[in-house]
């Protein structure tokens, strides 16, 4: 089966750093973990950049570019390297000699951003965070003026603000719930993805619990073969369990609405996705939440579960925890799939899924006694389409 679409997670340690590239040639990113050391040649960090560099094009004035660029929430390790390696302001001031990646179209959520408050250090920003919220309020405005936009200056907004602040931005504005297949205002048909939070919050006790991480995009985005959906991601950035309790409250009538081949674990593969309890201080007698664990816990046929992360080790390290790997096994276990884990692919290679008309695959290294044996890259899919 031929390939037409592609998922590749970078290896960036407990961060989050994935390109998808659609049957239609768009290329979508969702966060980044650039890490400083990444950029040096006397370190065994892997080069991320140069890796997505080299899957990116140009465009007709040399600038290479991503479609969109996806920010599930501004911790740092989902947003780190982006004044450095990304053109930030009109696209007419990009410089040659800097030769930074364009982001055609932001996707983007103003809730996070008003949340921050600066004497909480739970919701500081980092320089590369005020940077993407300069940038969206940038581009927001400039719509709000012009209504109108060009590759460089687009904006997606992913989910209401409060007190009608996004009320008059119905064009560029994707509700909860809502399904959305624009790229850069586009309809595309390799490609659809549902908004499943971030939620705004019921009231001012709970709006006070939702720090950067709670208030995470999270969303399924699906990538189709001939317009037909054969890669289902779910993706979460570091949402907790109590959202995640509220992401299946909301859609437990629908749970096909979080069914996946593909779930990149939420916060690196965090006890604290799963359960209120804390895994050090607790143990094995931590107790899993019921309704994070049926949000997360909607696999489809030979679906894969992948932990952005350090190597997840048998201690009381969360994140990565042992015990929320155990507990993705047994997720895993009724649907055959499989849990892979970013860190332990070979070398500095990135984790490469491949999606075509029989689904997605891991891309698997080639020996000689795999191709005598018929086996190989992508000898099962992981879900039928």
């Amino acid at each position: 089966m031929a390939v037409a679409a592609k998922a590749t997670l970078f290896k960036v340690d407990n961060g989050d750093m994935t390109l998808f590239e659609t049957e239609t040639g768009k290329r979508i990113l969702c966060d980044i973990n650039i890490r400083q050391a990444a950029d040096g040649t006397d370190d065994d960090t892997p080069d991320v950049v140069k890796q997505l560099r080299n899957k990116l094009d140009r465009d007709e004035k040399g600038r290479l570019f991503v479609d969109a660029f996806l920010n599930t929430h501004p911790d740092a390790d989902h947003i780190r390297g982006l004044i450095k390696h990304f053109h930030l302001g009109d696209p007419s001031t990009w410089v040659k000699a800097d030769d930074k990646i364009i982001i055609r179209e932001m996707w983007s959520s103003p809730i996070v951003f008003r949340r921050a408050r600066a004497k909480d250090e739970d919701h500081v920003l980092c320089a590369d965070a005020e940077a993407w919220r300069d940038e969206a309020r940038r581009r927001t405005n400039k719509y709000k003026k012009d209504r109108s936009a060009v590759d460089g200056n687009r904006i997606l907004i992913l989910g209401e603000d409060v007190d009608g602040k996004t009320d008059d931005l119905a064009d560029v504005l994707v509700k909860v719930d809502e399904v959305f297949s624009k790229i850069c205002g586009v309809h595309d048909t390799s490609f659809e993805a549902r908004l499943l939070a971030p939620m705004p919050a019921d009231d001012e006790e709970e709006e006070e619990l939702l720090t950067k991480n709670n208030s995470s995009v999270i969303t399924r985005l699906d990538l189709k073969v001939s317009k037909v959906t054969r890669g289902r991601f779910l993706l979460g950035g570091d949402a907790e369990v109590a959202i995640w309790d509220r992401i299946w409250e909301r859609n437990k009538k629908w749970p096909e609405r979080l069914q996946y081949d593909v779930l990149i674990a939420p916060h690196h593969c965090s006890w604290h996705s799963l359960s209120y309890d804390s895994w050090s201080d607790k143990g094995e007698k931590a107790k899993v939440s019921e309704p994070a664990r049926c949000a997360l816990g909607q696999p489809l046929g030979g679906a894969l579960i992948v932990a952005s992360s350090k190597p997840i080790k048998d201690d009381e390290n969360d994140p990565p925890c042992i015990r929320a790997k155990r507990e993705y096994l047994d997720i895993l276990d009724p649907v055959k799939g499989e849990f892979k884990c970013v860190a332990h692919s070979p070398g500095d290679d990135p984790l490469m899924i491949e999606v075509s008309s029989a689904g997605p695959r891991i891309k698997r290294a080639v020996f000689a006694v795999s191709v005598a044996a018929g086996t190989g890259i992508g000898s099962q899919p992981l879900a039928h389409g």
